[in-house]
């Protein structure tokens, strides 16, 4: 894209910024001046860059399909880590074998600020950020290291479930309900009658927004300060349908333990409200709240079509998010 035409700022989508405002400058880079272009050509331009990336590649510890790279920032700029180095962003170039994968990044970052922005939900701190000719990616801070280099205690549940390769097969991260997790939470987390309400709404959020890839690693319990293990922040939130043809949920039992339907359920084919508030009551969810925790993914939220066109999404990507985000909602409120 032309670097030279951007009207939001690559963070917030806040209008009347032609890089990241001071608001997004404070809470991604601690308020130092980072630029939204990287220091670098695109790896697959440039071999010597190329070599870097895959180099940078062999050392970073962060698990999953789409490619990630090490970042850190180093007085105003940031700069892949070397070998032993601890980065404290992680960096994700337009990946491979997708369909539409020129979007991915910018579908990332729309969905995590419409879940900061929209809904409330805590997120890991993420912009878009762009390689020298204009080709984007998508930024997130490291959540897990702490200001002097350490790093938090961080456990996602398919360790805390007991689910690997060699007891559950390669889908092992996808073998599970959200139920089961959510009785997880009760059973790790002091604090889980706050927690369980924030994955509740985590959990209906990636239905809405048709994120069919959160799977067990996708959520994790993060140390906190005082020493006991909270929910993390949200991360790797993304609209799969747009470049995958996947279920609503990624997990192979979906919701629940058994093969629960509610009525709207079994016609439609895609669960509804009284789904929702099934699995609510069965992970521990006082029932005075529940009706509560569900009205904001009920209602129509302008600032949802908002986001939305302000988003580095092309228009036919624009189109179909703002579609799924709508058809989602109707089977919710049926």
């Amino acid at each position: 894209m032309n670097l030279n035409e951007l009207k939001y700022c690559p963070g917030t989508l806040a209008e009347g910024f032609h890089t990241y405002s001071p608001g997004c400058l404070r809470k991604l880079f601690n308020g130092r001046k980072v630029s939204h272009i990287l220091p670098y050509e695109q790896p697959q331009k440039n071999e010597a860059v190329a070599e870097l990336f895959m180099e940078n590649r062999k050392h970073i510890s962060i698990s999953g399909v789409q490619e990630k790279l090490s970042l850190i920032l180093e007085k105003n700029q940031l700069r892949l880590t070397k070998e032993k180095e601890q980065g404290t962003y992680i960096l994700k170039p337009i990946p491979r074998d997708l369909k539409k994968v020129d979007q991915v990044p910018a579908n990332e970052h729309l969905t995590m600020q419409i879940a900061k922005q929209v809904y409330g939900i805590n997120t890991a701190e993420n912009a878009m950020i762009f390689f020298k000719d204009g080709s984007p990616a998508y930024i997130t801070r490291r959540f897990d290291v702490k200001n002097d280099g350490s790093k938090w205690g961080k456990e996602d549940f398919a360790t805390l479930a007991g689910k690997t390769k060699h007891n559950a097969g390669p889908d092992f991260k996808y073998r599970y309900s959200y139920e089961e997790i959510g009785l997880l939470i009760q059973q790790y987390v002091p604090a889980w009658r706050i927690e369980i309400e924030k994955y509740f709404r985590l959990v209906v959020f990636n239905y809405l927004l048709s994120n069919g890839d959160a799977h067990l690693k996708n959520f994790s319990l993060l140390e906190s300060s005082q020493g006991d293990y909270l929910l993390s922040p949200a991360y790797d939130l993304i609209n799969t349908r747009i470049h995958v043809d996947d279920t609503d949920f990624a997990l192979n039992q979906g919701l629940f333990t058994d093969n629960f339907k509610s009525i709207h359920y079994k016609k439609n084919g895609h669960p509804s409200k009284a789904d929702f508030i099934e699995f609510a009551n069965r992970i521990g969810i006082t029932e005075s709240r529940i009706e509560k925790l569900l009205i904001p993914f009920l209602k129509k939220q302008p600032l949802i079509e908002t986001l939305v066109n302000r988003s580095f999404l092309n228009e036919p990507s624009k189109k179909r998010y703002l579609l799924m985000y709508n058809t989602r909602r109707n089977f919710l409120n049926t």
